[in-house]
């Protein structure tokens, strides 16, 4: 990649894209920093646009990301196809065009994003800005407000707060001085008790029994540990019980798995001892989509990929350990 260049030259290139009569559509895979990134997204092009609307790709479920919608007052839809022809411009914030099969067909006019850049899948738009040495996609966006003059509003400032927070672990496995400065700024405005509000708001009830499956199921594997925990209604639960177990003292890395319908998905998380995101892709980018950052990434491929008579947890396991033999699969 050529030099980066400044951040008013960013904004101003950004902000270029854009025409008065454009009807925009920002998408995300939402969670808090995808929200939190378009929330600042849209009060940027507001007054510059004749609209502009949040769409989501994936169904939110997540009690954090419910609260966070509602108590923060984000305005986002469920994205279907047939909204295409309603939109002029389409945007990007906190992913880049191959994460989702749904961003595939679209021509987005910007992309903004902390994820690495992956050689085999380029990102095309007209406004690329793609830096992963942030911790955060929301702190991209706030040194957009900042050089833009624009005070956030304290709901505004409160979800670029909670982006940072949650992406960066509150700053325990990922991010840099720049997020810490961002996150600086943004106290000033944020709302503190709808901060904690959103942060208590984790998990539900009903995942109870299911934590209580993972907890029996964990085991060594390798540096790390796995667990797994059988058919679930919602992936969330395994992001929540991996995040969980990150909590665990002189626990490297955990990978979490789960089917859901006819796919199986493993959550992982690590400290940054290893490349947690590069060891995911190593071991299941051949079934489907794997990969992620140094400390948190994903993996998802389809159930057919397991061979008849394989149980689902073995399997796993022995792409985990790469082919190492395997004690009571």
């Amino acid at each position: 990649m050529p030099p980066m260049p400044k951040n008013t030259t960013l904004v101003e290139h950004f902000l270029a894209t854009l025409a008065k009569g454009d009807f925009c559509c920002i998408l995300v895979v939402a969670d808090p920093d995808a929200m939190a990134s378009a929330f600042a997204v849209r009060r940027l092009i507001a007054r510059r646009v004749a609209g502009v609307t949040i769409a989501a790709v994936n169904e939110i479920t997540r009690p954090d990301n419910l609260a966070m919608i509602r108590y923060l007052r984000i305005p986002i839809v469920c994205w279907k196809e047939e909204m295409y022809p309603a939109f002029h411009k389409f945007i990007l914030v906190d992913g880049q065009p191959h994460h989702s099969p749904a961003f595939r067909d679209i021509p987005f006019a910007a992309v903004i994003d902390h994820h690495p850049l992956v050689p085999e899948h380029p990102v095309h738009a007209t406004h690329v800005d793609i830096r992963p040495i942030f911790g955060a996609t929301s702190t991209i966006l706030t040194r957009y407000l900042q050089v833009s003059r624009i005070r956030p509003s304290n709901h505004l400032a409160t979800a670029l707060q909670y982006g940072i927070f949650t992406d960066t672990a509150a700053f325990a496995r990922s991010g840099d001085e720049a997020d810490l400065r961002a996150f600086q700024f943004l106290r000033k405005y944020s709302d503190h008790s709808l901060l904690r509000r959103i942060l208590r708001s984790e998990y539900l009830i009903q995942w109870l029994p299911l934590f209580s499956r993972a907890f029996s199921s964990l085991r060594p594997c390798g540096t790390g540990y796995y667990a797994y925990v059988n058919n679930v209604s919602n992936t969330d639960i395994l992001v929540g019980i991996a995040d969980f177990f990150t909590r665990i003292h002189g626990l490297k890395w955990v990978a979490v798995c789960g089917r859901h319908e006819d796919t199986v998905v493993v959550i992982f998380r690590g400290d940054g001892t290893r490349n947690i995101g590069r060891f995911a892709a190593e071991r299941f980018q051949t079934l489907g989509s794997a990969g992620g950052h140094r400390t948190l990434a994903r993996a998802e491929f389809s159930l057919s990929h397991i061979p008849e008579g394989v149980k689902i947890q073995a399997f796993v396991l022995k792409r985990l350990l790469s082919g190492e033999r395997i004690k009571n699969a």
